[in-house]
């Protein structure tokens, strides 16, 4: 635990440099955790020393090739940067930024060409893809306008229920209203029917002279009337006969005497009424 301690403080030190270290407070959990940060930052900082230093052998290493190069050209060719036109200078320059572009280590053609083919599939990949999202991308276009579309059927839909709903519940609240003032009426109605039957009660009146009986007279005399009509078309060909034969004669008489109890019945039944 104090080996920990020593290094995180001495880990601290190293990171906040001649500011105070902020307090903390000091326990096992936070120990730990600032142990793993500093272990950590340790083999970072390695890893950034380490590549560091492979830089600074790699730009020794282009810094001493250059030179040597730069012998080759003015020992043997009798070139050196001042003596070059500015169109060549600007040729090497563009050639040097070149090669720092495509990331290669000379500017020789062998080192040109894969990074250009690299470069080159990665354009038609990132063409393909390209190409590949603007499918998609209408894919998508073309299901946002039926999504519009739809959006807007419904809210057209959503509006009409909503204006129907209110008509209806506008008829069903007439309804209701119209109901009661049935119900409150037929109450009424049948409030003064019960004291009205009460009232012809109290004065003994005859049931026969009510609407109902009056309509049952009725029906029956237009029954009686048409049971005279067949009795009356039996008696038509016995108008004509002779009243020699004894039979006719017969005939007639019982046909008299039924269709005199019958207009006696119906006067009677008139006179009632």
């Amino acid at each position: 635990m104090c080996e920990k301690i020593t290094k995180v403080n001495s880990w601290l030190s190293t990171v906040f440099g001649d500011q105070p270290v902020p307090h903390f407070e000091v326990n096992t959990r936070t120990v730990d955790i600032l142990y793993q940060l500093a272990q950590s930052s340790e083999a970072r900082c390695s890893d950034t020393a380490l590549l560091i230093e492979d830089l600074k052998q790699k730009a020794s290493e282009y810094q001493a090739e250059g030179a040597h190069l730069q012998d080759v050209l003015l020992q043997g060719v009798g070139l050196s940067c001042g003596s070059l036109s500015k169109p060549a200078a600007d040729y090497l320059s563009s050639l040097v930024d070149t090669a720092m572009v495509l990331g290669v280590r000379d500017t020789s053609l062998g080192s040109f060409m894969p990074a250009v083919n690299n470069l080159t599939n990665e354009l038609l990949e990132a063409e393909k893809s390209n190409r590949r999202l603007e499918r998609e991308l209408r894919a998508l276009r073309k299901r946002l306008g039926a999504t519009l579309v739809l959006r807007s059927n419904l809210q057209e839909d959503i509006n009409k229920t909503v204006k129907s709903q209110a008509v209806e519940s506008a008829k069903a609240e007439e309804r209701l209203l119209n109901m009661d003032f049935v119900t409150a009426k037929a109450k009424e109605l049948s409030n003064r029917r019960e004291r009205a039957e009460a009232q012809l009660l109290s004065r003994n009146m005859d049931k026969s002279i009510t609407h109902q009986a009056i309509v049952q007279l009725s029906e029956e005399v237009s029954a009686l009337k048409q049971e005279i009509i067949p009795l009356n078309k039996k008696l038509e060909p016995y108008m004509d006969l002779s009243p020699s034969p004894s039979l006719a004669q017969v005939k007639i008489e019982e046909a008299k005497r039924e269709l005199a109890a019958i207009d006696s019945q119906l006067e009677m039944n008139m006179d009632f009424k």
